[in-house]
């Protein structure tokens, strides 16, 4: 009998078929003693292992009667499971790492799971250590979201089973109301959560704060999510989390100074740059709102001249203006 705590003597079974699969692949007249034999198993594991790949993962596994061996009965070229290199696993690490913050949500629990399972089936391909090897990567979000992750496991769950909610809902600066909401989509926008639905009271898709909501309650009223709805499109034309009813062209010219820090990231999926002759860098996107990208324009002071719309050079000119004021004595 095995000593307590002791590791099992054969491999993980994901381990052990990928194993069978290579032998077939490579064509090799194997048979179960060979293959029990080579992975240190029974015949009757072998057998189970041969049976799951052949009515589990469809695989091609048939035995030939005439040369008394297990073949595959034509080329494939993968095993039917998700293989990954140690990079694509280190990567993988490095994610599970940086949602630390969301720690309790659903997510990071499925991605814990995912990632045993990965590494089990690997462990005789893999070595590695994940505390050396993350030692020197480290992740700090400014204004994390204080979303509830009651609450959040809820909405998930909502989510994924197309069921209706009930919450009570506070904006800022206002008295809570009660809502009713079919939720389609969960997105995490410049470090907070949105809960993407359609407001049965409103008639219309609304985009609701995670931290904003209140006695989330999850009926049992089930609905069917519109076909055409998809989060990229959802937020195609918003800079951050908030969705707008407008089409606005944006014109911003940055001078040379903060060129480099502009360049450096990806800002928007309509985003398009033009070197001017002057030195300065032309930014121009398209966008459903002025609001958020208003508050960013600012965040650059000087180094930014909105040259349209005109909206947007108004609602900056009025903020400067008042921050002039301010700040006069």
């Amino acid at each position: 009998m095995a000593a307590k705590g002791a590791l099992p003597s054969s491999r993980p079974p994901i381990a052990r078929m990928l194993r069978i699969h290579e032998e077939l692949q490579d064509g090799h007249l194997t048979n179960c003693s060979k293959l029990a034999g080579k992975l240190e198993v029974s015949t009757k594991t072998i057998m189970r292992d041969l049976a799951f790949m052949r009515d589990q993962l469809d695989l091609p596994v048939e035995y030939d009667s005439q040369t008394y061996s297990w073949r595959y009965s034509y080329p494939v070229k993968s095993f039917p499971t998700v293989q990954v290199s140690e990079g694509e696993l280190l990567a993988l690490l490095v994610a599970q790492k940086a949602l630390e913050q969301y720690k309790g949500t659903p997510y990071h629990d499925q991605l814990a799971h995912a990632f045993e399972k990965l590494s089990a089936g690997l462990n005789d391909r893999v070595s590695f250590s994940a505390s050396s090897s993350l030692g020197s990567v480290s992740f700090h979000h400014l204004g994390l979201s204080k979303a509830d992750l009651k609450d959040f496991a809820s909405l998930s769950r909502a989510v994924m089973q197309c069921l209706e909610i009930e919450f009570d809902y506070t904006k800022p600066n206002t008295k809570a109301e009660k809502r009713r909401v079919q939720p389609y989509h969960l997105a995490n926008r410049d470090n907070s959560w949105y809960l993407v639905g359609y407001d049965m009271n409103r008639k219309d898709l609304r985009n609701f704060a995670v931290v904003r909501m209140q006695a989330v309650t999850v009926t049992t009223k089930k609905f069917e999510k519109p076909k055409d709805f998809s989060p990229e499109k959802h937020f195609g034309k918003s800079f951050g989390a908030y969705v707008g009813k407008g089409d606005h062209k944006v014109v911003v010219r940055f001078k040379a100074e903060v060129i480099g820090l502009i360049k450096e990231r990806v800002w928007h999926e309509t985003l398009e740059t033009r070197d001017l002759p002057d030195g300065r860098l032309e930014f121009t996107l398209r966008l459903d709102s002025l609001d958020e990208i208003q508050r960013w324009i600012l965040g650059w002071g000087p180094m930014a001249e909105v040259v349209e719309p005109k909206e947007l050079i108004e609602g900056v000119r009025h903020t400067a203006a008042a921050l002039g004021k301010l700040y006069s004595s």
